[in-house]
């Protein structure tokens, strides 16, 4: 097959960013034709062509909204496709989702959407659910495939009208095995945690840091990897709790592993998700997750199992759910194997990529 994959932006490197790499690598790695399309010239360009996965750079496709822009963002995406000639399209984030789409349609090619968490998901203000909605109930009738990430972004799909039962499937995220010299030490005197998420309206690292500042009586540091607009938030709100010498603001990092390998505790504070995958970096460190339960959190981590769920914005609760995991070197060590084993289980990267490339052939049927 001959498959191009659609992403809207290269200047960060999110949970969609590492998917569609991974299943580029994966796809290609399996004997397929692949080329990427992606907007801009950023880090998602240089880690694409580290990976020896062939990259074009779109000039006019950007994230936000912009009429000028999206008109010759559209003839620009159809001029790549119609030299390419691909047998399928696959395009991943709202943006591309849309315009990937018309782009197909136009050209009689088959157009797979993968949708890592829905905007119009809970969480999401009632405006903009209610916008989006309506757009992907339209978008929907120019797709051959929908892929979800989660069972739960399944379910709201259908029962807002978007596609039906044969139209949408449900393929989690998975990831590659590493095997690192673990230094986790869940015995430690002072327990390191760690959040791996950018700073923007979805993750809440604010909620973190005041559920923090109740429990200066216990030992404990914490990490924050990631930048993005909503940072100076966060920092304001370590430095008036008097939280500067226990919190590390380390920026956006490409040693994920080797630093979740040094930590304890893993937490992902946030508005909404699809199915995060720091969460499954956490998990195949054999790390405890402490998360909001928003999206598909739910199906990745086993509540009391192999972490804790805490309710969206339910800041008191967060803190009594890392004083527990904080007092307990056992029940640190307990979830982060069932975490590591349930990785092993039931995310690992192949697992995915043969659901994908499945989907692939029968759409192609």
């Amino acid at each position: 097959m001959k498959i191009v994959y659609v992403i809207t932006r290269s200047d960060t490197m999110g949970g969609a960013s590492v998917h569609v790499l991974d299943l580029a690598s994966g796809a290609q790695k399996a004997g397929h034709e692949v080329i990427v399309l992606v907007g801009g010239k950023g880090v998602f360009v240089t880690r694409a062509k580290k990976k020896n996965i062939p990259v074009i750079s779109l000039k006019f496709l950007v994230r936000n909204i912009n009429p000028f822009k999206d008109i010759f963002a559209f003839f620009e995406l159809r001029k790549h496709i119609k030299v390419i000639q691909p047998d399928l399209i696959h395009l991943h984030s709202s943006k591309v989702g849309i315009l990937g789409r018309l782009v197909a349609k136009s050209l009689g090619i088959p157009a797979i959407f993968t949708a890592h968490g829905w905007a119009f998901t809970e969480g999401v203000s009632a405006g903009r659910r209610k916008v989006y909605k309506t757009i992907e109930r339209a978008m929907a009738l120019f797709a051959s495939r929908i892929i979800t990430v989660s069972d739960y972004d399944r379910k709201i799909a259908l029962s807002s009208g978007v596609g039906d039962e044969g139209l949408i499937c449900t393929v989690h995220n998975g990831m590659p095995a590493l095997e690192l010299d673990s230094s986790i030490y869940q015995n430690s005197a002072s327990p390191k945690m760690i959040m791996v998420a950018r700073f923007d309206e979805q993750k809440d690292q604010v909620s973190l840091v005041k559920a923090l500042a109740l429990l200066q009586d216990v030992p404990w540091t914490l990490e924050f990897v990631g930048d993005g607009p909503s940072i100076s938030d966060a920092k304001q709100l370590v430095t008036q709790f008097g939280l500067g010498g226990r919190i590390v603001f380390s920026g956006a990092c490409e040693d994920i592993p080797m630093r979740l390998n040094s930590s304890q505790v893993f937490l992902l504070i946030t508005n909404w998700e699809g199915f995060p995958l720091t969460i499954l970096e956490a998990m195949r460190a054999g790390l405890p997750v402490i998360a909001s339960d928003v999206g598909g959190v739910s199906e990745a981590v086993q509540d009391g199992r192999t972490g804790i769920l805490v309710a969206r914005n339910d800041i008191n609760k967060l803190a009594e759910a890392i004083r527990s995991m904080l007092g307990s070197s056992e029940m640190r060590h307990t979830m982060g194997t069932a975490g590591r084993d349930r990785f092993e289980k039931a995310f690992l990267f192949d697992r995915m990529l043969d659901k994908t490339l499945s989907i692939y052939r029968d759409v192609l049927k």
